[in-house]
C-alpha cells in the first residue's frame, strides 16, 4: 500500500473517529501529522512544525478574543437593540435582524460558531417571548452566519483564498463571498415563508410553531404543548428595545471593529494581527475584562482548524494532494467529479466542523482544478457553499448551539426537526450549487 493511500485512509479515519467518539478532530490530526509524517514520509519534527498554519492560528485567537470583549462589555447587545430599532421594532423583522447580525459578525471576522454562540441565545429568547417558531429563528441565525462567512477577512474566506493563492489559481474573494451570501439568503427567505414568517408580518404568532411545519408534504413533529388555536394569539406589531447610552469602552469597541474592517480591507493588512492589536488596546482600556475574554477564545475550534491544516500540510509535502487530484481527474467526467466533491463535503461537514472540511477538501481539490476541465471559481464556490450550509445539522457545531439554546420546546421534537431540515439541505444544496455555479456559471 502506497504512502499516499495510507495518508488518505488516515484522514478518513480522523473524520470517522472524531464523529463516532466526539473527539476533537484537530487533536487527532496533530497526532496523525506526526505519525504519518515521520513513518510514511520521512519528515522531521522541524518539517512538521514548518507546515503549522501560524497565520490562521493568529486569526482565530485574535478574532475570538476581540469578540469576547465585545460580548462581555455589552457592545454586541447594544448593536442588537440598535438593529431592532432600525427596523422600527417590527416583530416580523426579528428573524431577519438575527440573520443580518450573525452575517455581519462573520463578515467582519468572527468564526461561524462564535457568531452563532453570540446570537442564538438572544434569537431563541425572542422566539419564546413573541411566539416565533424556534426552528425558524435557529436556522435563520445559522444561515445568516454562513451568509457572511466567506468575506475577504473571514476565517472561511482566508482558508479558501489562501489555498487558491498558494496554488496560483484564479481568485475572486468577492465572487465566493457573494455565492455564499446569495445561496444562504435565498434559503433563509424560503425558510421564513415555510416556517411562519408571513404570519409574523401579519401580527400573529406562527401556529406552525406548535403544529410543526410541512416539508415535502410531511408534517414535522410538534415542538410545544397546546393546540394551534391556542398559539395564534395576537402579537404586538412593534417592540421598542432599550437603547442605553454607550459607555466609553463600548464606543472604543465599536471604533475598533470599524478600524478592523477598514485596515484589513483598504490596506490589505493581516486580519489576525489587526484583531489582536485592537483587542490589546481594548484590554488596556479595561484590564478587568482580560481573564473572561480569554476564556471566550474558542480553543476547541483553534485546535481543530490548526490540527487539520497541519495534517493537510503534511499531505502536501508528501505529494498526496497531487496524487488525489490526478485520480479525481481520471474519473473521466469532470462535472460528475465536481458534483461528487460537493456531496462528500456536505455529508462530512454535516457531522463535523465546516472549517475542518474546508481546510481538508479545498487543498485536495486543487490538483483537479489545475486540469482546467471545470471553472475554478465556480467549483470552489460550490464546494464552499455545500460544505457550510449543512451546519444546521444538530451534529454540527452551529446546529448543536441552536439545539442547546432552544427554550420551552420539546427537545426531542426540536432535535428531529433540525435533523430533518439538515437532511433536506444535504440532499438539495450540493446539487443546486453544482448546477448554478459549476454547470451554468462555470
Amino acid at each position: 500500500m502506497s504512502a499516499e493511500v495510507v495518508s488518505i485512509l488516515v484522514l478518513a479515519a480522523i473524520f470517522v473517529v472524531a464523529i463516532a467518539m466526539s473527539v476533537n478532530m484537530g487533536l487527532l490530526a496533530f497526532a496523525a501529522a506526526f505519525l504519518v509524517g515521520t513513518l510514511a514520509a520521512d519528515m522531521t519534527a522541524d518539517d512538521i512544525f514548518a507546515v503549522f498554519p501560524g497565520g490562521i492560528f493568529v486569526v482565530l485567537v485574535g478574532i475570538t478574543y476581540l469578540f469576547g470583549i465585545a460580548q462581555l462589555n455589552g457592545t454586541v447587545g447594544w448593536l442588537v437593540n440598535l438593529a431592532m430599532r432600525g427596523v422600527g421594532g417590527r416583530v416580523g423583522a426579528i428573524p431577519w435582524v438575527m440573520f443580518a447580525i450573525a452575517g455581519v459578525l462573520t463578515a467582519i471576522g468572527a468564526v461561524s460558531p462564535a457568531a452563532v454562540a453570540i446570537v442564538a441565545p438572544i434569537a431563541l429568547g425572542f422566539a419564546v417571548q413573541f411566539g416565533i417558531n424556534p426552528l425558524l429563528m435557529g436556522v435563520m441565525v445559522v444561515h445568516g452566519a454562513q451568509a457572511g462567512g466567506f468575506s475577504p477577512i473571514s476565517v472561511y474566506g482566508t482558508i479558501v483564498n489562501d489555498a487558491l493563492a498558494e496554488a496560483n489559481l484564479a481568485q475572486s474573494e468577492i465572487a465566493i463571498f457573494l455565492a455564499s451570501l446569495v445561496f444562504n439568503t435565498v434559503v433563509a427567505a424560503a425558510v421564513f415563508v415555510l416556517f411562519g414568517g408571513l404570519r409574523l408580518l401579519r401580527g400573529e404568532s406562527a401556529a406552525v410553531a406548535t403544529a410543526g411545519p410541512s416539508i415535502g408534504g410531511r408534517r414535522m413533529p410538534p415542538l410545544i404543548g397546546g393546540s394551534p388555536e391556542a398559539d395564534t394569539r395576537g402579537l404586538p406589531p412593534r417592540v421598542k428595545p432599550p437603547l442605553e447610552k454607550l459607555t466609553p469602552h463600548q464606543m472604543l469597541t465599536i471604533a475598533g471593529l470599524v478600524a478592523l474592517v477598514a485596515i484589513t480591507l483598504i490596506f490589505d493588512v493581516d486580519v489576525g494581527l489587526v484583531a489582536i492589536s485592537v483587542a490589546v488596546v481594548l484590554t488596556l482600556a479595561s484590564p478587568k475584562l482580560q481573564k473572561k475574554a480569554i476564556e471566550e477564545i474558542k480553543w476547541p475550534v483553534v485546535l481543530l482548524i490548526c490540527g487539520v491544516l497541519t495534517y493537510v500540510g503534511v499531505l502536501e509535502e508528501m505529494g498526496t494532494i497531487d496524487w488525489v487530484g490526478e485520480n479525481v481527474a481520471d474519473v473521466g467526467a469532470p462535472l460528475i467529479a465536481a458534483l461528487l466533491l460537493c456531496y462528500v463535503g456536505a455529508i462530512v461537514s454535516a457531522f463535523a466542523s465546516s472549517v475542518g472540511v474546508l481546510g481538508a477538501f479545498i487543498p485536495l481539490s486543487v490538483p483537479f482544478l489545475l486540469q482546467g476541465e471545470v471553472g475554478v471559481l465556480g467549483t470552489v464556490a460550490a464546494l464552499a457553499v455545500s460544505s457550510t450550509m449543512v451546519d444546521v445539522s444538530p451534529y454540527s457545531t452551529n446546529g448543536a448551539l441552536v439545539l442547546a439554546n432552544a427554550r420551552e420546546v420539546d427537545q426531542d421534537a426540536f432535535y428531529r426537526q433540525l435533523l430533518i431540515y439538515g437532511a433536506v439541505i444535504v440532499g438539495v444544496v450540493p446539487m443546486l450549487a453544482w448546477l448554478a455555479l459549476v454547470v451554468i456559471g462555470g
